[in-house]
């Protein structure tokens, strides 16, 4: 698809997702279009049901399928086999960061925090669906320094019960931090704490 099409789409299936994890999905991606989902096993979304901007605020709905033999019921925890709670909160990282790229921003998305996260069930081997309801607060874009923030409230649901709620989840996308040469080692081989500028 092209990049208007990509930004003008409500709505991305496992395809198109796992192809933006491989910087394939979009065929004309403007300069700095660098920003990518993980692919899988640990892209925790199969499809986008809806995505949708408001303004500043906007709106994300999406779905996992739970696998039987997915990674983590292997090594997590043996004998008593359930998700860990983290990739939940992973997952609505995940989609904040797609949600700036789908509105613009350029770079590579980083995970920022959460105010407060509270569990209240858990994801077994034979659970079917796993639903993540996203309100997005706010969406700002620095001109300044080029990066891009995004600030949600996140609902977790498996099987239609409320599992999980994140509170003030905060992704940013930002310029001049991608490893593309890996293994080789570069500028940004090496992390650490990212100075703000």
């Amino acid at each position: 698809m092209t990049y208007e099409e990509f930004q003008e789409c409500s709505h991305f299936g496992q395809e198109e997702l796992i192809a933006f994890a491989y910087g394939t999905l979009v065929e004309d991606p403007p300069g700095g279009f660098v920003a990518r989902l993980p692919a899988p096993p640990f892209l925790m979304a199969d499809r986008i049901l809806e995505i949708r901007r408001d303004g500043r605020q906007g709106r994300i709905t999406a779905e996992q399928d739970i696998r039987l033999d997915a990674w983590y019921f292997q090594c997590h925890m043996p004998g008593d086999p359930v998700q860990p709670g983290c990739l939940c909160v992973d997952a609505i990282w995940q989609l904040l960061g797609f949600f700036c790229v789908w509105r613009g921003a350029l770079g590579s998305g980083r995970a920022l925090g959460c105010s407060e996260v509270v569990f209240s069930g858990q994801i077994r081997p034979f659970n079917r669906l796993v639903r993540y309801e996203i309100k997005v607060r706010r969406f700002t874009h620095l001109k300044e320094s080029g990066a891009s923030l995004v600030v949600g409230e996140g609902r977790v649901s498996v099987d239609g019960g409320e599992i999980a709620e994140i509170h003030g989840a905060r992704t940013g996308v930002f310029q001049g931090i991608a490893y593309p040469d890996y293994p080789r080692r570069s500028a940004n081989a090496v992390g650490g704490r990212m100075d703000r500028k």
